[in-house]
């Protein structure tokens, strides 16, 4: 039987009145544009004039040709334009985005700040190069603890995850597979921090028995003995980074018994104690900056007080004393780069040491030469200091003398729970109690917040709230992806955030 065609559409008819005239184009005016780099504010090209109305994606394909050669790939980037201070009002934002056009977004911004006469300064931000599927369901879920999940770490590959739990029992998850790999047995209280070692090679544990213990995760046996010499809980754990020490990383492990304990993971023996704190140690961080680029620790406390150390010997080097009330957390802007040391995307594995340090250091110091390695300070006060106390390598914090923060960071109405830094170091974000989320420029949820995480790709946050019971929550450090884990034993995966 032959196919019947659908009847022709009918046309538009006006009863007989003629069909009145379109209305002509409007003309759009040209402007010129200089686009310049968002880090550095350094023109990427000559300024160049342009018609108002050219789209954002016209945009940046003109700024692929302006900066790249032939044979470069495409990168995405995101426009904006800066308000001048006598247009920005208190509390509103301070640049205009680029999302359509120029003509649309800036000449016709509601502040009347610019015109088709002006100079205009386009910063260019580069972006992921990922696209994210949304997470529209559970991939997995991982159960086998028989006590609540108290915290959660991938490894710096991505290729297993550690979670300690209230059974006492720390275990390992293949993520290829999704299946459990290792029960680590040792501890006799609850296990409440885990951390990798830059190159994956070990595994440490702290718990509510005092004790430190390093894993082999190929083997899932214990390295040696616990460390032992706390007399409370351990809170928190960071390794050396891998740039500075790359065969023998030391671990730090602060307590709620007021110290911060070094200790050496070849013989797993004390190396020394930090003991300046007169109440519980709540963060402990390794940061790779400090006196001549060799290291420096940094340490929270519920005395009121971020404290500044030298991890070659444990020297104090100052004392900051702004927040008012219990610090609570800590955060680098070059922990996903420490944490991950010489492992990226591209899932390179180095093949010495000493071309692992090469290429940590290389991803180090490609962030810090942007900025310098900055920490946000958290507290019960309701505020976050940001601080930048080594701004270059040269650059010391001096012998105990105490330092202004660059800026206090205010709008939470309650406490602090968590601050983390984006991978890029661009942006941070914090979560109080009071059920909000800020995101701030370092260049609402229900229910109480507790954890939150940034994705690799520097353009996903994740929160967790306490009505659904989550405990902590973690990102894949190479794919954007994470993995929560809650008060139900079990922990999950997001089906569907994946790269294409």
């Amino acid at each position: 039987m032959a196919a019947v065609l659908p009847p022709a559409k009918r046309q538009k008819v006006y009863n007989g009145v003629p069909e009145p005239p379109q209305d002509p184009p409007k003309p759009s005016p040209n402007v010129i544009v200089q686009f310049v780099n968002e880090d550095d504010g350094a023109p990427i090209a000559p300024a160049v004039n342009l018609p108002a109305n050219v789209a954002r994606e016209s945009l940046e394909v003109l700024v692929n040709q302006l900066r790249t050669k032939d044979d470069d790939e495409h990168v995405p980037f995101a426009f904006h334009v800066a308000l001048p201070a006598d247009a920005s009002r208190g509390g509103a934002p301070t640049r205009i985005v680029i999302s359509k056009s120029i003509e649309a977004d800036v000449l016709g911004h509601p502040s009347l700040a610019f015109s088709e006469e002006d100079i205009l300064v386009v910063r260019c931000a580069p972006q992921s190069v990922f696209k994210v599927r949304p997470a529209t369901r559970c991939s997995s879920t991982l159960s086998g603890h028989s006590s609540p999940i108290l915290c959660a770490s991938f490894s710096p590959t991505g290729a297993l995850l550690a979670t300690g739990s209230g059974d006492t029992h720390v275990r390992l998850w293949d993520l290829n597979t999704e299946m459990p790999s290792h029960t680590l047995v040792g501890h006799t209280g609850w296990v409440l921090c885990v951390e990798w070692d830059p190159l994956e090679r070990k595994l440490a544990s702290g718990g509510h028995d005092g004790q430190v213990r390093l894993w082999d995760p190929t083997t899932g046996k214990p390295i040696g003995e616990a460390m032992k010499g706390h007399t409370k809980w351990v809170t928190s754990l960071a390794w050396e980074p891998l740039h500075l020490n790359p065969s023998a990383p030391r671990l730090a492990s602060s307590s709620k018994d007021g110290t911060v304990r070094v200790w050496s993971s070849l013989t797993r023996k004390l190396e020394y104690t930090l003991g300046g704190h007169t109440a519980s140690v709540n963060v402990v961080k390794w940061g790779g900056g400090g006196k001549g680029g060799r290291g420096v620790l940094y340490t929270a406390s519920s005395d009121r007080t971020v404290r500044v150390w030298d991890p070659h010997g444990g020297k104090q080097l100052t004392v900051l004393k702004d927040h008012a009330h219990w610090v609570t957390t800590l955060a680098l802007n070059t922990d996903f780069v420490l944490r991950t040391g010489p492992f990226d995307h591209t899932g390179r594995r180095p093949a010495s040491n000493e071309e692992a340090r090469d290429l940590a250091l290389k991803r180090y110091e490609g962030l810090v030469n942007r900025t310098p390695e900055l920490l946000i300070s958290g507290s019960d006060d309701h505020t976050l200091f940001l601080w930048s106390l080594f701004p270059s390598s040269s650059a010391s914090a001096g012998g105990g003398g105490k330092l202004k923060p660059v800026t206090r960071l205010t709008g939470h109405q309650r406490q602090v729970s968590h601050v983390a830094f984006s991978p890029d170091g661009r942006w941070a974000a914090s979560a109080g109690w009071d059920s909000a989320i800020r995101l701030w420029d370092c260049s609402g949820s229900e229910g109480t917040i507790s954890r939150l995480s940034f994705a690799d790709i520097s353009r996903c946050l994740l929160t967790t709230s306490s009505l659904r019971k989550f405990r902590e929550i973690c990102c894949h450090p190479q794919r954007p992806c994470w993995s929560s884990v809650s008060a139900y034993m079990e922990c999950r995966f997001p089906h569907g955030s994946k790269c294409q």
